[in-house]
């Protein structure tokens, strides 16, 4: 058989055979505007559930940061918690312990902290002065 002339039916490809299509029926411009009608309700859908609310909520966190002002308590975007020590055009200085500046983009000096939950405090003795534990 291997070497005869009779071709072999394809294995895994079945034959496909052209369809004409059916001829157009007189609303052919509705039939058009039904099928695109659920593409379009899902982008309304999306644009109200996801981009107007992202949107909104940009607009927010621009109107805070340009209402920065010193002394305001801050969570920068790493989770710091500090108090804003200088403005700059673009850049923020954070204080998050006495005497300890962070700078950081303004951008990113980000959510406002609730009044009174950050307080600077001082540690009970200087960094040298602790005595290294002994290892056991």
């Amino acid at each position: 058989m291997r070497g005869s002339a009779r071709s072999c039916p394809p294995v895994f490809i079945s034959e496909a055979f052209a369809q004409t299509a059916p001829a157009a029926a007189a609303g052919g411009a509705e039939s058009t505007l039904i099928s695109l009608l659920p593409l379009v309700l899902m982008f309304v859908v999306l644009y109200f559930i996801m981009i107007r609310p992202q949107m909104k909520k940009q607009k927010e966190h621009k109107a805070m940061i340009e209402a920065l002002a010193k002394g305001d308590e801050v969570v920068i975007a790493g989770g710091v918690l500090g108090r804003v020590a200088k403005l700059g055009d673009s850049f923020i200085h954070v204080e998050v312990a006495n005497g300890v500046e962070l700078q950081v983009q303004r951008a990113v000096g980000g959510a406002g902290a609730a009044e009174g939950h950050f307080q600077i405090s001082v540690p009970r003795r200087p960094v040298a002065a602790r005595r290294p534990r002994k290892i056991a």
